[in-house]
């Protein structure tokens, strides 16, 4: 076997399967060129027959990556996959990613299809697969509570039509390392063909041991693929994390003694990017990539660490991207200094009308805090990237006065379509009068689902990044607002999701629960 991990990325299909967490398709694009730069050799864009608003997202990343493979998942019929193929193009590499689910109680109650159906219905989609593209992968849904004997028929029966990649899921997130570990074990053994395939897993997060699984079936079970996303995004507890399965192969090389391409310093840059566009917030303790994964309160941790690093760290932080030096530019820095940081950034810019742009918003917040960080510039550019897209509603400005006692008020003026619009509001605070305010001329009538705020970087000149998710008619959109003034941020936010819900492009539907 080889030593070379396969690093399947799944965070702009698996992960928007997060309420909320649903992309544009600029948005998969920018997302889908950071997870490039990471180096991950699979990126799986989107579920082709799950909506036009996908398809077209995986057609855009598809003629955008070079490098990495590009993925579509479909359903084992002929209709989907050909959907998936169509969508897949324009890349220069790209993979059709079948499923179908094997469990007894799957097979019962959500396909009303026997064992039998469901094997020659696995068979015949893989067939029809190996026609379009010659990588094709197949995913036995639920595959961990699937009998063994059965689960050993359809897999050797698939490999058999030509399937490449055999991906075993723990759907529901039930396995533990050690069992899961010999289940896969025991039916690359079991398999006859098992040698001309590349197994896979593929584990979910319910029980905390997503990353533990996805290990374990690897060194016990002999996997060469993991599948994963960044920052563990997911429906329900989410998925296996991306940044930590990469830096344990790296930092227990000597237990593993396993290799993977990624590039490492990119991993901060692109958790940084996916929780600023999907809104979900990585939470401070979290390894790798969180705020506080290199910090050190303790005095007796600080002094060995000013002694030696190694008494109290495993990895460096400068080594998955955190900036040892944040600070870099202020309001008397150029052009040509702000271009410098966005290459450093690994933040493309194509036309030299959006780097441009993007200075002007650079100049506007210089004049506002003296010093700019990294966290500001990202920011920047997030906002510069929604505006391209073409936003029905655009903040222009906002007053709001609150007093002690009184009840506060906000004046919200805001574009809508090609006309201004202003309106005047009370509320419980000066966040929930502005947004009132907007509401007064949308009359949307979403339900909020979230509202947060997170400060970009340290200090009270910290620029606010609010979220604000909004349901309506079935449909969970997320809203992200950066200012560093937290109302005029919230009134962003609250846009941004609107703009969402007013384009039916953005509409997704997910035709049933996948691997």
């Amino acid at each position: 076997m080889s030593d070379k991990v396969i690093i399947f990325d799944t965070t702009l299909r698996d992960g928007e399967q997060s309420p909320g967490a649903s992309m544009t398709k600029d948005e998969k694009v920018r997302i889908a060129r950071q997870l490039e730069r990471l180096r991950v050799d699979v990126i799986e864009a989107g579920f082709a027959a799950s909506s036009e608003g996908d398809f077209q997202a995986i057609s855009a990343v598809a003629a955008a990556v070079k490098d990495s493979i590009v993925c579509s998942l479909a359903r084992a019929n002929d209709k989907d996959i050909t959907r998936a193929a169509d969508a897949l193009k324009a890349a220069n590499a790209k993979r059709i990613h079948a499923f179908l689910a094997t469990s007894p109680l799957h097979m019962a109650v959500k396909l009303r299809m026997s064992p039998e159906e469901v094997l020659e219905q696995a068979k015949r989609s893989i067939r029809f697969a190996r026609n379009l593209a010659d990588d094709v992968e197949f995913s036995a849904e639920d595959g961990y509570r699937s009998e063994m004997d059965f689960l050993c028929r359809v897999v050797e029966g698939v490999i058999n039509e030509g399937a490449t990649t055999i991906n075993i899921p723990d759907t529901v997130g039930y396995a533990t390392p050690e069992l899961y570990g010999e289940f896969i074990k025991t039916l690359r053994t079991r398999v006859p063909n098992s040698d001309k395939a590349v197994w896979s897993v593929h584990c979910h997060n319910d029980l905390g041991m997503a990353v533990a699984n996805s290990l374990a079936g690897v060194k016990i079970g002999g996997a060469r693929q993991i599948e994963c996303t960044i920052n563990g995004l997911g429906e329900r507890a989410g998925n296996t994390a991306l940044e930590e399965i990469v830096m344990a192969l790296r930092t227990r090389k000597d237990y593993f003694d396993m290799v993977c391409g990624i590039d490492a310093i990119q991993i901060v840059p692109a958790s940084k990017l996916v929780s600023q566009i999907t809104g979900f917030v990585v939470q401070p303790n979290k390894a790798v990539v969180g705020a506080n994964a290199f910090a050190h309160t303790s005095g007796i941790h600080q002094d060995g660490i000013l002694k030696n690093r190694d008494t109290y760290e495993i990895m460096r932080a400068e080594d998955v991207g955190w900036a040892t030096n944040k600070i870099v530019l202020g309001k008397l820095s150029g052009r040509n200094a702000f271009k410098q940081r966005l290459q450093e950034l690994g933040i493309a810019i194509e036309a030299e009308a959006d780097l441009n742009e993007a200075f002007v918003r650079f100049k506007a917040l210089a004049d506002q805090k003296s010093e700019i960080f990294d966290e500001d510039i990202i920011a920047i550019m997030s906002d510069s990237a929604a505006a391209e897209e073409g936003e029905f509603y655009k903040f222009i400005s906002l007053s709001q006065h609150s007093e002690t006692g009184e009840r506060p008020k906000s004046k919200v003026t805001f574009r809508v379509g090609d006309k201004e619009a202003s309106s005047e509001a009370e509320g419980n605070g000066p966040v929930d009068a502005s947004l009132n305010a907007i509401e007064e001329i949308v009359k949307s009538g979403a339900e909020q689902l979230l509202y947060s705020v997170n400060a970009i970087t340290s200090g009270t000149q910290s620029q606010g990044e609010v979220t604000v998710r909004l349901a309506k008619g079935g449909r969970i959109v997320n809203g992200v607002g950066t200012d560093p003034d937290i109302i005029a941020a919230s009134a962003k936010a609250y846009l941004s999701a609107l703009n969402k819900l007013h384009d039916p492009s953005q509409a997704k539907l997910n035709a049933q629960m996948t691997p």
